[in-house]
């Protein structure tokens, strides 16, 4: 079996963009991918799209918008995967699939998300659909609303973290600051995330909204290939390691201050690559809340269950620490088009590992994490990648 590489990629800007649709933002980063990986349309085998929509356009089939968007690929099979938040790693993982089974041999992926075009209020409905709606859907502050019941429990049971929510929210703005891609590119500052303001409410108490991802317009792209094409192209990335693990959606039976499911796709994928945390040089994790950074930490194995709190105290995450964390900038600051994210994660994590960073690079990179979830922790994927060409 030939295991697939990412040999190519695109990303285009995340923020409340002109593009007016997916197409639109599919076309911006397709072309690119191809041409960054040193092939053309007629080697792409298979198309595999993560667009979640749910209601953010009408136009949906967005599995063939991709050959609308890029002359000749108009005869590619072509797929759309949704799994909420974690739409673009399904797409990946997808495209990886076909190409470990024999099916094809390069593969085009591409991640996409319209969010802003629609009322904000209509927003936060349509991502309730990634909860489970008989018993969640009833809140006031949207998803806000159900990570800021997490948050609750969280400091009931383990203390009031709301200061070090604050300085991973600050961290990761800082990151964005270098990120050309990101939809927010301004340093707040500890103060200001810490403090309750009008420009810095409660979303949903614990969370302000700085504690709170951004609704962004934007799409990614990644080329896969196996490893006799990778072999004869420019850069190749190798997954030491991916883990698909899901929890059931119902938080009413689970503990949802846990991320059991993370935990369990971190263990086991550090375990298939035969490393340790200690072995990375940087993540890039789901920020799609503080909290979830926090609870994220304890997941992954950084600290034990209610200490998280310790490795935002110590700067183990920050971008000068011994695993940075998110030096993207995260969905904080970078921004959160749902089917873009996933895609957007391993793009960011590429470009650290081929020194092509820019001014987010860290030094040296050789080996990378990317966790994204779907929902309040219910799909979780976890890739160890690691450079070989």
């Amino acid at each position: 079996m030939s295991k697939a590489r990412i040999v190519g990629w695109s990303h285009g800007q995340f923020g409340k963009v002109e593009a007016p649709s997916t197409e639109a933002l599919m076309r911006e980063v397709v072309g690119p991918a191809i041409d960054h990986a040193g092939i053309g349309t007629a080697d792409v085998d298979g198309i595999f799209v993560g667009v979640m929509n749910n209601g953010f356009s009408k136009q949906d089939f967005q599995g063939a918008l991709v050959a609308m968007a890029e002359d000749g690929l108009g005869q590619v099979p072509a797929v759309r995967m949704e799994n909420a938040c974690a739409t673009g790693s399904a797409a990946l993982y997808s495209a990886m699939d076909f190409i470990e089974s024999g099916r094809g041999r390069i593969a085009l992926v591409v991640g996409a998300e319209k969010m802003t075009a629609i009322p904000t209020v209509a927003v936060g409905d349509i991502l309730l659909g990634a909860c489970y709606r008989d018993e969640e859907a009833e809140v006031a502050g949207g998803f806000a609303d159900i990570f800021g019941r997490i948050a609750q429990q969280y400091f009931q049971r383990y203390g009031d973290r709301s200061e070090e929510l604050a300085m991973i929210a600050a961290k990761n703005h800082a990151n964005g600051m270098a990120n050309p891609y990101a939809h927010m590119r301004k340093d707040f500052g500890f103060t200001f995330c810490n403090t309750v303001s009008d420009k810095n409410p409660y979303v949903a108490p614990p969370l302000r909204r700085t504690d709170c991802s951004l609704v962004s317009d934007g799409a990614a792209a990644i080329v896969l290939a196996d490893e006799d094409v990778a072999e004869g192209l420019e850069r190749a990335i190798a997954f030491r390691a991916r883990r698909h693990i899901n929890d059931v959606l119902a938080i009413s039976r689970r503990d949802p201050t846990e991320f059991a499911g993370a935990r369990t796709a971190w263990a086991k994928a550090l375990d298939e690559a035969g490393l340790t945390l200690d072995d990375l040089d940087l993540v890039e994790t789901h920020d799609c809340f503080t909290i979830a950074e926090m609870i994220e930490y304890e997941a992954m194995g950084l600290a034990k269950r209610g200490e998280g709190h310790k490795v935002v105290r110590e700067g183990i995450t920050r971008k000068d620490g011994k695993l940075p964390v998110n030096p993207s900038g995260g969905l904080k600051s970078k921004g959160h088009p749902i089917g873009a994210t996933g895609v957007s994660m391993h793009v960011m994590a590429a470009m650290q590992l081929m020194d092509e960073a820019g001014d987010m690079q860290i030094a040296g990179a050789k080996t990378a994490g990317v966790f994204n979830m779907g929902g309040a922790a219910v799909a979780n994927y976890v890739s160890i990648l690691e450079r070989v060409k």
